[in-house]
């Protein structure tokens, strides 16, 4: 799988991993931003390009730092404190055991839970390894200024074996926006509908290694001498 492979317009695919065939639009009242480290080049198994063809309220930017959610949105008065950061470390202090146990943790910039999540327009996502996020993390110091949501996955990833997560309890970019959404009141049918697109992209990509280790070497023609 190259970049000299057709890819689709849409979902950003070659064509043996496109799934718009399983893609659902979701129009939400939340808000997804994905802000994208520069060197995140895993184009073929990635799955920021799935959220944006499925939410159209989804808007990817890629860079490394911008002076503030509104400069980053380009809306002027872009409040941050209306977003949530989808990242897991550095909380300004311990979640309480009520919130160790949901799915999802929403809490406040002071790490406290926020109680009516109606004021939450946003979730900002940060994609890429997580050395690149963490990258991301600490040359915007506008993130401390939003919430936070610290997803706590009911089950591994989809990717499974596909691809190596740093740890066990790791999930992908679609999978934490689909849980938070959730988790800010959008329908559990949003959250379905992008994980089923996700898991396809991941069979259909099973499928073209299985079908690469299976097509043998071509040897010499019969007869040549190997000598």
């Amino acid at each position: 799988m190259t970049d000299e492979i057709a890819r689709c317009e849409r979902c950003d695919k070659p064509s043996g991993l496109c799934v718009c065939d399983r893609i659902t639009p979701h129009p939400t009242r939340i808000r997804v931003l994905i802000l994208q480290h520069p060197q995140e080049q895993d184009r073929d198994l990635g799955t920021a390009s799935l959220l944006l063809a499925s939410l159209p309220q989804a808007t990817r930017k890629v860079g490394l730092s911008w002076a503030s959610l509104a400069h980053c949105l380009g809306e002027e008065g872009a409040d941050p404190k209306e977003w949530v950061v989808l990242y897991p470390a550095t909380l300004a202090k311990p979640l309480s055991p009520e919130l160790q146990k949901a799915p999802v943790a929403l809490v406040d910039r002071h790490g406290d839970a926020i109680e009516n999540r109606r004021t939450i327009k946003g979730v900002i996502a940060l994609d890429g390894t997580w050395s690149q996020a963490k990258a991301l993390w600490w040359r915007n110091a506008w993130f401390l200024k939003c919430g936070r949501a610290v997803v706590h996955p009911k089950e591994p990833s989809i990717y499974g074996r596909l691809r190596r997560e740093p740890r066990r309890e790791a999930v992908s970019t679609l999978e934490s926006v689909a849980d938070t959404l959730v988790a800010l009141g959008e329908s559990e049918a949003v959250r379905a509908d992008l994980r089923k697109a996700f898991r396809t992209m991941v069979q259909r990509a099973r499928d073209v290694r299985a079908g690469e280790q299976a097509t043998p070497t071509k040897g010499p023609p019969e007869g040549s001498d190997l000598s």
